[in-house]
């Protein structure tokens, strides 16, 4: 079942910020407070790890971290945080929103572990019915009930019968242990 195994191997993490994509006038008079920082995940995110990311429960965890004003989107291999800045970012923000990866990544893990075990039991439990199907129409036998006695009463007397009614059987010598 590899096709299926759809896990990234990989725990989801933000690697470096993408510098091109901050504001020009950053270090300046005219640097804005806040803006937008542009990051590259490590590696692609799942669509269960996006949905996470923008979960309304990403949001609780960073206000209740002291962060309430940024907000988090993914953009392809790209986490935007938006109203941030740098400093915010160095300060513990990016240790919070790595923090929240790990526990999506985590979980998203253990649901995909979970979907595949089902998946496995019920494609068992399917293999299993079509075997008893099968048994069970192979059972069938399309044959007058007087035929099949008349069928076994055929055989009677054949070797592994349990009586014995081969005449010769009287002449041999009995061996006894």
């Amino acid at each position: 079942m590899n096709t299926l195994n759809r896990t990234p191997s990989a725990e989801l993490e933000v690697g470096a910020v993408l510098t091109d994509a901050l504001p020009s006038t950053l270090l300046t008079p005219a640097a804005p407070e806040r803006y937008t920082v542009a990051a590259v995940f490590t590696r692609r995110p799942s669509r269960a790890e996006i949905d996470a990311i923008h979960d309304p429960t990403t949001h609780q965890t960073l206000t209740a971290a002291g962060y309430p004003v940024p907000e988090l989107r993914v953009s392809d291999r790209r986490l935007e945080i938006a109203n941030t800045n740098l400093q915010e970012l160095t300060d513990g923000l990016a240790a919070a929103i790595a923090e929240r990866l790990h526990v999506i990544s985590v979980d998203t893990a253990a649901a995909h572990e979970r979907f595949e075990a089902e998946l496995m039991e019920k494609s068992q439990r399917e293999t299993d019915r079509a075997a008893l199907v099968a048994l069970a129409a192979a059972a069938v036998t399309f044959a007058r009930a007087d035929a099949i006695a008349e069928s076994e009463a055929r055989w009677e007397g054949e070797g592994g019968s349990t009586e014995n009614t081969d005449p010769r059987a009287n002449d041999r010598p009995s061996v006894t242990p």
